[in-house]
């Protein structure tokens, strides 16, 4: 049987609506359910000029030409391009919905499309991304951000924080817990028997030899040789300005990066609107897009859903990978 995945397209204001529309052409090899308001599928398509067809979800292979919906009530319209904080509760009820499909079997795996975290916060919901509220949900102990693309993985240490809170962040416990869940999932996931992972210092020139800084010597240094005891193969704390080139990304199979902006823009800039980020650490595989949500092109016409295609490519194969 086709496996079952989940689509949430995420803020309906942005382009996720229009990329699940664009996604309802290709002839997917599984089982696709988009987790959204059925009526605001129908009136996006309908600005777009698409004809879809939108139909109840009820395990049924995908179709090109059709989409399967999990309809969930929208509170207010939405108007593309024009946030609405009264529908943040929606958005997140399409990931309860989808979260809960997937801890129960009935999807093998979730992708998901752009949210706008203001717009969420504005509704007075806490809410800092996708992969922490995710990992309440689904009650991982320990999930890590990864993106991939360009030939490249990037994994984080630490994921949406303001800069100044980074380094009080990177604990030795945190540190080992995220490069044991990035060891894991390459292997188990991604199907690669003896990782090779190539880990950022947090400083420039990883510290200088602590005159720069003395997290690579107190946090990062200790927590590599004790992984390495363990069999993990592990190279670092590297410079960031150089570990990136050529001849030391030769044989790498992902780079661990402190913080958000540290290795991110690297990947983006390699493989913007083709990248995919992958949540490591939950129960199920999660993809999601490499983009926000686009506001200006909304409703247009003109949201590329190159990203969106690779992420349903990505989880199609992460899922294969699990046991049923």
């Amino acid at each position: 049987m086709a496996a079952a995945i989940a689509l949430t397209p995420g803020e309906p204001a942005g382009i996720g609506p229009d990329l699940a529309l664009a996604a309802a052409a290709r002839p997917w090899p599984c089982a696709l359910a988009v987790v959204a308001n059925g009526a605001l599928l129908a009136a996006r398509a309908e600005r777009l000029g698409l004809q879809v067809g939108l139909e109840p979800w009820a395990g049924q292979p995908h179709r090109p030409g059709t989409l399967a919906v999990v309809d969930v009530p929208l509170p207010a319209p939405a108007a593309p391009g024009r946030l609405d904080p009264a529908n943040a509760p929606y958005v997140l009820a399409t990931l309860e919905r989808a979260v809960a499909g997937c801890l129960a079997g009935e999807f093998r795996a979730l992708v998901t499309g752009p949210v706008h975290k203001g717009a969420i916060n504005d509704a007075g919901i806490p809410f800092t991304g996708h992969t922490e509220f995710l990992a309440r949900r689904a009650g991982a102990a320990q999930v890590v951000m990864m993106l991939a693309g360009g030939g490249l993985r990037v994994a984080l240490a630490t994921t949406h924080l303001p800069l100044r809170e980074v380094a009080a962040r990177i604990t030795r416990d945190r540190l080992a817990a995220v490069l044991r869940v990035l060891h894991r999932e390459l292997r188990e996931r991604f199907r690669l028997p003896a990782p090779r992972i190539l880990v950022l210092g947090l400083n420039p020139h990883a510290g200088e030899g602590g005159h720069l800084g003395r997290e690579e010597i107190e946090v990062i240094e200790p927590v590599l040789a004790s992984l390495r005891g363990e069999g993990l193969d592990l190279e670092g704390p590297l410079p960031a300005d150089t570990a990136f080139t050529p001849a030391v990304l030769a044989g790498a199979d992902a780079v661990l990066a402190m913080y958000h902006d540290q290795g991110l823009p690297v990947l983006k800039h390699a493989a913007f609107g083709r990248a995919v980020n992958i949540t490591l650490g939950l129960p199920f595989p999660r993809t999601s897009v490499d983009h926000g949500t686009a506001l200006e092109l909304a409703g247009s016409g003109r949201a590329d859903p190159g990203s969106l295609f690779a992420a349903l490519d990505c989880a199609l194969g992460l899922a294969g990978s699990d046991s049923p």
